[in-house]
């Protein structure tokens, strides 16, 4: 572990100080910044773990930090044992905006209750579609007039950064409505011109209970195009299904090891009497599969490599005959 040492830090971070730290580990190329009841804050730039304090933090900072991003009873919500899921903004200047995507959770620290707050840097604007390296098979397939896309991997490969270049790249080029339900929401599309498209970004539980209500009400809005943040419960996958064959394209992620447990994972979530029926309809409606993770590149980066199949009639036929 080495050292990114804040300068001029403070004895207590008030708001303006916090935002100035942001400002800091995002100008050094920070993907994620962990602050946590106890320790020092830590910024992970290209992987590896950097201290950024000379000093640890007091469980009553990091609870001030906490009610900063979330609002005064972010508190009392973690001591009634659930995590918090919500966005961060600054703007270090009038041209200069920094979005955050943050997680608090609670935690045991030397024997008495601590936060954890983890945010992770996001971009203002979503990336091209042309700049993700895609194979042009691949590439050709990512967009299909309907069916189920699935983004698949761990927790930080870059599925959420992937998706966002399709977004943006449906926005600009292609024609009808686009609904996004996300936990939380990440990217924006304030920058893109869309000139035959329109995008609606809602956040899950802020605006809708959850994945599977926030399907339900896509159906009711006549999109053309439908992203699901997550697909991880039998319902949320269900209710995908359900979007998807009624002619919706509907995106998805999946926290999987690769694009065949993608499938026995998204299935696994059924009951066993189900898990016939939902193979054929996921075999019927998925068009492609994206299986990726980041890895370490030579210039000290890193770099996405994936696994990926395209549903072609010949394959689907080929994995319908197979004995499941």
């Amino acid at each position: 572990m080495t050292e990114l040492l804040f300068p001029d830090e403070p004895a207590r971070f008030s708001a303006k100080e916090f935002d100035r730290l942001l400002n800091f580990c995002v100008i050094n190329s920070t993907s994620d910044i962990t602050i946590q009841s106890g320790d020092k804050i830590m910024a992970e730039i290209h992987g590896r773990l950097n201290r950024v304090t000379r000093r640890e933090l007091t469980h009553s900072e990091v609870a001030d930090i906490l009610n900063m991003i979330y609002g005064a009873n972010g508190v009392a919500q973690i001591l009634s044992g659930v995590d918090l899921d919500t966005h961060y903004e600054i703007r270090p200047d009038r041209s200069t905006r920094h979005r955050f995507r943050v997680n608090i959770t609670g935690c045991l620290v030397e024997g008495n209750q601590g936060l954890q707050i983890t945010m992770r840097t996001i971009p203002i604007d979503p990336p091209y579609l042309t700049n993700m390296g895609l194979e042009p098979k691949l590439r050709d397939a990512i967009i299909p007039t309907q069916g189920i896309v699935i983004v698949a991997g761990a927790t930080g490969s870059g599925k959420t950064t992937l998706l966002s270049s399709i977004l943006r790249e449906i926005l600009e080029n292609e024609n009808g409505k686009v609904l996004t339900y996300e936990s939380p929401i990440e990217f924006v599309y304030d920058n893109v011109n869309a000139p035959k498209a329109s995008i609606s970004q809602s956040e899950i539980p802020l605006h809708l209970p959850n994945f599977p209500a926030a399907v339900r009400n896509a159906l009711r809005r006549k999109p053309k195009y439908i992203l699901v943040g997550e697909a991880r419960d039998k319902e949320t996958i269900a209710a995908v299904i359900d979007a998807a064959l009624t002619g919706h394209t509907v995106y998805t992620t999946v926290h999987s090891n690769g694009v065949a447990d993608t499938i026995r994972r998204m299935v696994a979530a059924f009951p066993e009497e189900e898990r016939y029926g939902r193979t054929i309809d996921l075999l019927s409606l998925i068009r492609v599969i994206v299986w990726q993770m980041l890895v370490p590149t030579v210039d000290g980066k890193r770099a996405a490599i994936r696994e990926w199949l395209v549903f072609t009639p010949e394959v689907r036929d080929e994995l319908m005959q197979s004995d499941f």
